[in-house]
């Protein structure tokens, strides 16, 4: 894909962010990505659906056959918009509205699934926020509980409740990020949940392997996504993504293919590990 040029006035005042406002609107699914039925009728929960890497993993699923359940938390118009989308690629979407940090929500959001669906196969977990600080003392402590609870924990939430509908040949996929591996001076708190969600993928595949329950995560580098514009200043916008090999921001249409690779039969002798789709950065682990 070519490199973007970004409007630095766009900042969001509050994450996860919107989609809709984005100048430019990120890249969903390639008009060129063929659709082969890797996933016909297999049900995907996702948290963070509505937008950026979300939004375009439940395309690219959707093409491939899934029936997707989406799980966003106020981004009502971004949510409509990506069911619209979903539904033009002839697949079926479930919106489910409320906070993945409350544990009986998630549970909730696994059995609307079950009932709507009739079984579960794939889960994504996905969501996150990220608060940038210059120094460790700027953290404020409020921030941290929220990045936290919302990062990692929810990991543990969803896979809890969906284990009882799991079976063999299912699987479990985490969003981690390049920060876990190179770190992050300005997001320690949000790289430390995402080195979290890296042992919790090594950890889970193990205690699951038996079960024939793969678990494997991405690790994206900078993609223009919402969380973006809801995070940075103009000038970090700007120059987004630009201190990568590839010399730009990616696309959320070009990492949710490694989803639809890890949930599909392509990947099946795959678990425990991380996809870097980081535009070059080359990173231990």
């Amino acid at each position: 894909m070519e490199n973007i040029t970004i409007d630095k006035n766009q900042e969001q005042a509050k994450q996860p962010g919107k989609e809709f406002k984005m100048n430019p609107e990120p890249v969903t699914i390639r008009e060129s990505y063929k659709g082969s039925d890797k996933l016909k009728n297999k049900v995907v929960l996702l948290t963070g659906g509505d937008s950026g890497i979300g939004k375009s993993i439940a395309v690219h699923f959707a093409r491939e056959g899934a029936l997707v359940a989406i799980i966003y938390l106020s981004e009502e118009k971004d949510a409509l918009q990506t069911k619209i989308e979903i539904e033009n690629e002839g697949g079926q979407c479930l919106l489910l509205q409320g906070d993945v940090k409350d544990e009986q929500f998630c549970q909730k959001a696994i059995k609307e699934t079950i009932s709507n669906f009739g079984s579960l196969n794939c889960v994504i977990n996905n969501a996150a926020m990220q608060f940038p600080t210059e120094h460790i003392e700027d953290i404020k402590t409020e921030n941290l509980h929220t990045t936290f609870e919302t990062n990692i924990y929810p990991y543990f939430y969803i896979v809890k409740a969906a284990m009882e509908h799991l079976k063999a040949g299912d699987t479990i996929i985490n969003t981690t990020s390049v920060t876990a591996y190179r770190g992050s001076e300005h997001l320690i708190d949000y790289a430390s949940t995402k080195g979290a969600i890296v042992s919790f993928t090594r950890s889970l595949s193990k205690s699951l392997a038996e079960k024939g329950i793969r678990v494997n995560a991405v690790a994206p580098g900078p993609i223009w996504t919402p969380l973006i514009t809801a995070t940075f200043d103009g000038e970090k916008l700007e120059n987004f993504g630009k201190d990568v090999p590839l010399g730009r921001a990616g696309q959320p249409a070009e990492v949710a293919p490694a989803y639809v690779y890890l949930a599909s039969e392509d990947s099946s002798y795959m678990t425990g590990q991380v996809l870097h789709v980081n535009g070059g950065e080359v990173i231990g682990g």
